[in-house]
């Protein structure tokens, strides 16, 4: 498991982490690709957030954000796990119960 760099203490910052890491596995060009994000719900209460990058050729990359271990678990291609990173600063999202 690899540390994250020190910049990622946000939630938006985690999104350009993660935005520029997939897209450095298939050497994409960032602006040429957008991120799309879900937030994960368990039990009612948001638990991280799943992101996806589409690129040419129908390649699909992947990332998931476990809030609760401040871990995120980066796909490539396949679906299969490449990285796992751990963040040190805890990262603050909405904790609210979803109706």
């Amino acid at each position: 498991m690899t540390d994250a760099p020190p910049d990622v203490c946000s939630v938006e910052e985690l999104r350009r982490y993660v935005h520029r890491t997939l897209c450095d596995k298939e050497d994409l060009i960032p602006d040429q690709f957008c991120l799309t994000e879900t937030r994960l719900i368990r039990r009612g209460r948001a638990c991280g957030l799943q992101f996806v990058l589409r690129g040419p050729r129908n390649v699909r990359l992947g990332a998931v954000w476990a809030s609760d271990h401040n871990v995120i678990y980066f796909y490539d291609a396949r679906g299969e796990r490449y990285k796992k990173v751990w963040i040190r600063q805890r990262l603050h999202t909405d904790k609210q119960r979803v109706a």
